[in-house]
């Protein structure tokens, strides 16, 4: 077999898709039958071998709007609660500003020993979230309540589109779970809710994550990308066929 050959074959087992992730960039929006959103041309699609595989367990990374709570043991006059502003950055008591969405906490951290060590020799710092984004995973297309909902607790898939009011009378039981894998690209993963009802593979009734979005489409589709590209919103952009 060829090397050509190969990537082909490679290219046409990584599939096409039809058919989340909160809060920050576009609104959700419902799709009807036959309704399309653009994506990105499938050349520019990266391979599957070049997407990093998702964090086991994520830590929160910090977004717009989070108060963050700043703590210096050795130095409390510097004590402050800060707000992370629209574009991204905290402003510091006597230290500037500095840019910390995305990051974590520990990474905040860093950031503002970093912008103290001018003044403060050695800076102990700690960091806690004062208030933050929720949790929480959206619901598309044929279900009866489509929308965004708090991700409280551990829940399945199946579990969350009871939640979203079920199917409605003109949903397949064909479901699309779409997941961050990183910070531009997200999986696209086909659900067999039929078989899963029917007690077959129930262990392929995903737990959700947060960010997570869930689409039923009203019509069955049969081609799909496997990784689409993601918008900092709750959901990825669509493309149906």
């Amino acid at each position: 077999m060829t090397k050509l050959a190969a990537i082909l074959i490679l290219f046409a087992a990584a599939g096409f898709l039809a058919s989340a992730g909160v809060s920050r960039g576009q609104q959700a929006q419902q799709l009807g039958a036959g309704e399309t959103v653009k994506t990105e041309p499938i050349s520019k699609i990266q391979d599957a071998e070049h997407i990093p595989p998702a964090e086991r367990n994520p830590r929160y990374r910090i977004c717009r709007d989070d108060v963050l709570l700043l703590s210096f043991p050795l130095s409390p006059e510097l004590n402050q609660k800060v707000m992370v502003q629209p574009d991204g950055f905290i402003a510091l008591q006597n230290a500037g500003s500095i840019y910390v969405e995305g990051l974590t906490l520990p990474g905040v951290i860093e950031a503002v020993k970093k912008a103290y060590s001018k003044t403060l020799h050695d800076p102990i710092v700690d960091v806690d979230l004062a208030d933050f984004q929720r949790p929480f995973f959206s619901v598309l297309g044929q279900v009866g309540k489509p929308g965004q909902y708090d991700l409280r607790h551990d829940i399945t898939v199946t579990q969350a589109i009871a939640v979203a009011g079920g199917f409605t009378g003109g949903a397949k039981t064909q479901v699309f779970l779409y997941r961050s894998v990183s910070a531009n690209w997200a999986e696209v993963r086909e659900l067999k809710i039929k078989e899963i009802l029917h007690g077959k593979n129930i262990t392929e009734d995903a737990h959700l994550r947060p960010g997570d979005m869930i689409f039923v489409p009203e019509k069955a589709i049969t081609k799909f990308q496997r990784y689409v590209p993601y918008t900092l919103g709750l959901n990825p952009y669509l493309q149906l066929h």
